[in-house]
C-alpha cells in the first residue's frame, strides 16, 4: 500500500508561446533557476523545470531526479513553433471568460513592497499594484503569456497574507 504522508506535490505546468522570454522572465526577475528540460523530437515540444534551489546538479540524471522529488516545481511546456505563428493567440491563463478555471500561481517574497518596487522597475505587467483595491498586502503581475503570479510576503518575513 502507498503511504500517503509521504506523497509531495511536485509541480505545475502551464504552456507557453515562446520559451525565451517566459525563462528570461521566471529566472531573471522572479529568481527562479532552471533546473533541467527535456526536448522531445517526435512529439515536438520541450519541457523547463524550474524551482527555487541553492544549486542545480551537474549530471542530467541528478537534475532530473531534483525536479521530480521536490515540492514548488514549475514545469513551461513549449510546444514548438508556436513562438513564430503569427495566428497563434496564446493559451487561455483561467482569467478571461470564457472558460474560468485555473487563476494563478503565487510566489512568496521576504519584502512585498521592495519586491513590487522591483518589478515596477523591470516594467512587469501589474493586474494589481498593493495599493489597488481593498487588499495591500498583495499584488499581482503576469508573465510573458499572461498567466497571473500572485505575490505575497513569505511569512518566515513579515504578516501572512491572510
Amino acid at each position: 500500500m502507498s503511504n500517503i504522508a509521504k506523497y509531495v506535490f511536485n509541480h505545475t505546468m502551464i504552456r507557453v508561446k515562446d520559451p525565451k522570454p517566459s525563462l528570461k522572465f521566471y529566472q531573471d526577475v522572479l529568481g527562479m533557476k532552471l533546473i533541467t528540460s527535456s526536448v522531445n523530437e517526435s512529439a515536438n515540444f520541450t519541457l523547463y523545470f524550474l524551482a527555487y534551489v541553492d544549486k542545480v546538479p551537474e549530471t542530467k540524471e541528478e537534475q532530473m531526479k531534483l525536479a521530480f522529488s521536490i515540492p514548488g516545481v514549475l514545469e513551461l511546456t513549449h510546444n514548438h513553433g508556436t513562438e513564430s505563428d503569427s495566428k497563434f493567440e496564446g493559451y487561455a491563463s483561467g482569467n478571461k471568460e470564457p472558460g474560468r478555471g485555473f487563476g494563478h500561481i503565487c510566489v512568496a517574497v521576504d519584502d512585498i513592497e521592495k519586491a513590487c518596487e522591483r518589478f515596477e522597475q523591470l516594467d512587469v505587467n501589474f493586474i494589481k499594484k498593493l495599493k489597488d483595491g481593498k487588499m495591500h498586502n498583495i499584488a499581482f503581475i503576469t508573465d510573458p503569456d499572461g498567466y497571473w503570479i500572485e505575490i505575497i510576503t513569505n511569512p518566515i518575513y513579515g504578516k501572512a497574507p491572510i
